[in-house]
């Protein structure tokens, strides 16, 4: 999602530390690109959705034929629309909104489901960096080349980096979802876990009407409420969205030139460098504390070198300043470097796993390597019940691990660097099933 952030797009807790193997996608609830059958984990959204999946959403979803509760959501509707209207919104845009606006019990049932079973990192990066993917994003690099060049010149984000996105968010613009944005939000404010956030998403939504971007019959997207070709949140699109085909119009639907350069722009205000890398591939020496892989330790990377972190080719790291290592599947799997711009890919989607894919799918969009360093396929994901057992094990341990929710967040991740660190085990961090065992 555009964050673009997801719920990157409800407004989400900070989890982009999480290990990517328990919580494949765990921000973007909403989003439509994401590779097949990726699980889909409700959150806040930021401004995009969540990486979409590659397969289509649903069918549109029902709507509600309760009477007494049809009353309900139309009663709410027409509290909405005083407050919309109080608020500047056009009679016009109100009765063009919501004359015909429904409940959709399908979205409530997406918001409120949560994966058991989740994936590790490798599982899926398969599928979002697949040789697939990748010749595809190539070939849509030269269609759209003029561009998404004019959008990297202006805002000084890489070609590949947007492609990448877009590729990611909706198939490179194959799917972009198929529920209407005003239900959608409207079913989330009436249904209330989300009211305040999906009231502020509707109004922005109203107010994209009213601006003429785009009409209501077009104003489609995820269950979430995330639209177009790079999935952007309403709020988002409001403050980010670009026209920079000239017809007055900011068409992240329909116009590749108004994709790309909205893309760009979100990414530019979020922090993005011109001219550094979202990071690399990296050997440690050997006898690395693993408990430094940690995204509250920052260094430059000429400090890391100092250390024996060294390039896979053995070139020179790249000047990168506030830079940690990534563990994704802990001390027997890859590691990177990373740095600012790879923090700020999770703006747009709060999700290491789809930050990761999306700077490697850039990265060979663009003729360089994949991962060298073989992932532990051996290795499975601990199931969110699995996560919540370990987290009860730990805190009776004396590890505290904060209030067992089989969510992987920092205070988890402390906890079995300190059980590790019992058993003389390197301290990664990272959540196995045999530690899980062990503890049980």
């Amino acid at each position: 999602m555009a964050s673009m952030q997801t719920p990157s797009r409800f407004p989400a807790p900070s989890r982009c530390w999480l290990v990517p193997g328990l919580l494949a996608i765990l921000a973007l609830a909403g989003c439509v690109s994401a590779p097949p059958d990726e699980p889909k984990a409700p959150a806040p959204p930021t401004a995009t959705t969540p990486a979409s999946a590659v397969s289509p959403l649903p069918a549109l979803p029902p709507v509600s034929d309760d009477a007494e509760h049809n009353q309900k959501f139309a009663r709410w509707v027409e509290e909405f629309r005083a407050s919309a209207r109080a608020a500047g919104i056009a009679e016009a845009t109100l009765h063009s909104a919501f004359d015909g606006v429904q409940f959709l019990p399908r979205v409530i049932e997406l918001d409120g489901a949560q994966p058991e079973f989740t994936r590790t990192v490798w599982d899926y990066l398969d599928t979002a960096v697949s040789a697939q993917r990748i010749a595809r994003g190539q070939d849509k690099l030269l269609q759209v080349r003029p561009d998404v060049n004019a959008a990297a010149a202006r805002y000084g984000v890489p070609a590949e980096v947007l492609v990448a996105i877009w590729g990611m968010e909706s198939n490179y613009g194959g799917f972009t979802g198929d529920i209407p944005t005003i239900d959608a939000l409207a079913t989330l404010g009436f249904e209330g876990r989300r009211e305040q956030w999906a009231r502020g998403q509707l109004l922005a939504a109203l107010k994209i009407l009213q601006n003429g971007d785009i009409d209501r019959a077009q104003m489609i997207g995820s269950w979430a409420g995330a639209m177009g070709q790079t999935q952007f949140l309403p709020s988002n699109f409001l403050a980010y969205a670009v026209d920079a085909d000239g017809d007055g119009r900011r068409d992240i639907w329909g116009s590749v030139a108004d994709v790309m350069a909205s893309t760009a722009n979100f990414l530019a205000r979020s922090g993005w460098q011109a001219g550094q890398p979202w990071g690399l591939e990296v050997r440690l020496p050997p006898g690395f504390d693993f408990a430094r892989a940690d995204a509250d330790v920052r260094q430059s990377a000429s400090l890391w070198a100092g250390e024996g972190v060294q390039a896979m080719n053995g070139a020179p790291l790249p000047a990168l300043e506030n830079s940690s290592i990534l563990l994704p599947a802990g001390a027997g799997g890859p590691a990177f470097l990373i740095g600012p711009n790879f923090r700020t890919i999770l703006r747009y989607n709060n999700s290491t796993s789809y930050a990761l894919a999306v700077g490697l799918l850039a990265q060979q969009l663009a003729g360089g390597p994949a991962v060298q360093t073989p992932w532990p396929r051996d290795l499975q994901a601990l199931t969110s019940s699995q996560l919540k057992a370990l987290q009860t094990a730990l805190n009776v341990r004396g590890f505290d691990s904060g209030t067992p929710d089989g969510v992987m967040g920092p205070a988890t991740r402390s906890g079995v660097r300190q059980y590790q660190r019992s058993l003389g085990l390197p301290a990664d961090g990272y959540p196995s099933l045999d530690l899980l065992q062990r503890l049980q």
